[in-house]
């Protein structure tokens, strides 16, 4: 029985990949990095952690450390996106839906609490979840599980009783290690590449997506 449902953030709750992309400009920029957007694609829902090590050359590492190098990339985005932020589009309806329906919500993400707190006090939408798990508060990342067990252990849980709205890949497959179906976003990526993943059902935002469908598809 369906009982909890688990968002990502990043491409979930809001439609943000143009201003992280934005982001990763800047922060690049000022390290003379250049990076093609393939590889940056490469890392979307990977924790903050990996990213830099896969994308920062290994002396800017070593020199500046890679959790701060992952604080100024951040910092950067939240300044850029603060004046246009919105939730996605359906998001307000559909958490208005779960919440008349007594299912319980929460985060999971890979990223930093800054930024996860920063989503839900700007979209105004703190109230509709219970907990939240942030990348820099648990030991491993996706596409480990580990974001996705603690997000339904601090619901009170089991991963059987939960669903997940994923946009990305390693999202994806920790959800699906975690023992929970999925809901695709085709945010950040597309329709095509998202149906070659694990993913049970492919979505273009919440507009297109009820309480009793994901019911269903969790009693299938």
């Amino acid at each position: 029985m369906l009982k909890g449902v688990l968002f990502d953030m990043d491409g979930v709750l809001v439609n943000n990949l143009e201003i992280h992309r934005a982001a990763f400009a800047e922060f690049f920029r000022r390290y003379g990095v250049e990076r093609s957007f393939d590889e940056l694609s490469r890392v979307f829902g990977k924790g903050n952690d990996d990213i830099m090590g896969e994308l920062m050359p290994r002396d800017v590492v070593e020199r500046v450390g890679i959790r701060e190098l992952g604080y100024e990339k951040e910092e950067i985005y939240r300044e850029l996106y603060a004046p246009i932020i919105t939730p996605q589009p359906g998001l307000l309806p559909f958490l208005a839906q779960c919440e008349v329906a007594g299912l319980r919500c929460a985060v999971g993400s890979s990223g930093y609490r800054a930024n996860v707190d920063f989503v839900l006090d700007k979209c105004n939408i703190r109230k509709y979840f219970e907990a939240q798990v942030a990348g820099d508060e648990v030991t491993r990342c996706k596409p480990d599980p580990e974001i996705y067990l603690t997000a339904a252990a601090k619901l009170g849980l089991q991963p059987s009783e939960c669903i997940v709205f994923e946009d990305a890949e390693a999202g994806i497959e920790s959800a699906k290690s975690a023992g929970m179906r999925v809901v695709a976003l085709a945010t950040t990526f597309d329709r095509e590449f998202l149906a070659t993943t694990d993913a049970d059902l492919i979505i273009n935002d919440f507009r297109d997506i009820t309480v009793e469908q994901l019911r269903e598809l969790v009693e299938r």
